[in-house]
């Protein structure tokens, strides 16, 4: 009879406080996430930071958090127990005391470029025993930006490397195509147009006119996402594209370094929420010149918030600078191919007053040619 009974009264506190955990286990539970940095480059760590407290006389025996995270953005141990489980949600369990908060830190590998938010946390709790479980969902609004990884200036495959190594005053180093500074003998390779006639016809040979340097300059960093012309097709080698990004991203921050009023441009878009997603056609990414100390910051930004999508084909791209006359601005294009109508955008940039270079990214020749136009 007395077990009897002992039986009856631990049922009676099991449900009671079941019950009394299941209307009263989340209230008065407080929240909060946030990164320790706002922004690391990619492979670097950062620390995330969960805060939760109970602030009621009520202890909570367990209390579990749970979120849908990115398999970039992950400890070790996660990453290879997700790859296993095919899941990405990262979890932490609590017990907490009458008036208690815990702080816990997490630290994660940023694996790759990108920007990611963090929007809600599921949170679980139940009774002692885990007959009764209560769940909701907390606001927990972060994010971490990874910027892309950068290189050294050596290992960016540039047609020359002359103009980085003589940089010895605040200016980017070309010849201003409308600056004259003399003439000169005529040598192999010099274009006609620049033949000086007066000149040869005093001298009795070819005389060039010879170009002065200018500080006006911009270098304009630009990245093709163009594998295939028509943007209806999904990127198939994001990797050839994620090497652009991280060319371009060392490139600009060396130039910035040296004083080089630099921007960046591409035809791709921004993640949201900074795009507006129901926009049919999506403005081109384009970064102005600068050579201010926050413009290294915007381009990093920039490349990083960028999806891997197109908003247009890149002779579109290119098609805006020419309707808008850029000029007197030194172009660098990171792209997988070069097609003959890029080509001859090209040559209509050239003859507004630019000087433009491509830097290929894929396997070099027809091949390339090919498979763009495939």
């Amino acid at each position: 009879m007395n077990i009897a009974w002992l039986i009856v009264v631990l049922l009676v506190v099991i449900f009671l406080q079941g019950t009394l955990y299941r209307r009263w286990g989340l209230k008065g539970i407080s929240y909060r996430r946030k990164f320790i940095q706002d922004a690391v480059f990619e492979g670097e760590t950062i620390d995330m930071v969960d805060e939760i407290a109970n602030k009621k006389l009520l202890p909570i025996p367990w209390i579990r958090l749970e979120s849908k995270m990115s398999p970039n953005l992950l400890t070790q141990t996660e990453q290879n127990r997700n790859q296993q489980e095919g899941e990405m949600f990262h979890r932490t369990l609590f017990s907490l005391l009458p008036y208690q908060k815990i702080t816990r830190k997490h630290r994660l590998t940023a694996m790759k470029r990108g920007y990611y938010p963090l929007q809600t946390v599921s949170v679980t709790t139940g009774d002692a025993v885990g007959f009764g479980e209560v769940f909701d969902s907390f606001n927990a609004h972060t994010a971490v930006t990874v910027y892309p990884q950068i290189v050294a200036i050596d290992d960016i495959p540039l047609p020359s490397h002359s103009w980085l190594g003589d940089i010895t005053v605040k200016r980017w180093i070309v010849e201003d195509p409308f600056l004259q500074a003399g003439i000169r003998e005529y040598q192999q390779g010099d274009p006609l147009n620049s033949i000086n006639w007066k000149a040869t016809a005093r001298s009795q040979q070819l005389q060039i006119n010879k170009k002065d340097f200018t500080a006006d300059h911009h270098l304009l960093i630009y990245v093709n996402f163009d594998i295939h012309e028509d943007i209806r097709m999904p990127i198939e080698q994001p990797d050839i594209i994620e090497k652009g990004l991280s060319y371009a991203a060392s490139l600009a921050s060396y130039a910035i370094e040296q004083g080089i009023s630099t921007g960046f441009g591409c035809n791709g878009y921004y993640v949201e929420p900074f795009v507006n997603s129901t926009e049919r056609i999506k403005p081109s990414v384009r970064i102005e010149p600068s050579s201010s100390g926050q413009q290294t910051g915007y381009i990093m930004d920039a490349i990083a918030k960028l999806k891997m999508d197109r908003s247009r084909n890149f002779r579109g791209f290119l098609q805006e600078d020419i309707d808008h006359g850029v000029t007197q601005s030194d172009i660098i294009i990171f792209t997988y191919a070069v097609t003959e109508k890029m080509e001859y955008q090209i040559a209509q940039l050239e003859s507004l007053g630019n000087a433009v270079e491509v830097v290929p990214l894929g396997h070099a020749g027809a091949e390339r040619r090919d498979a763009y136009a495939g």
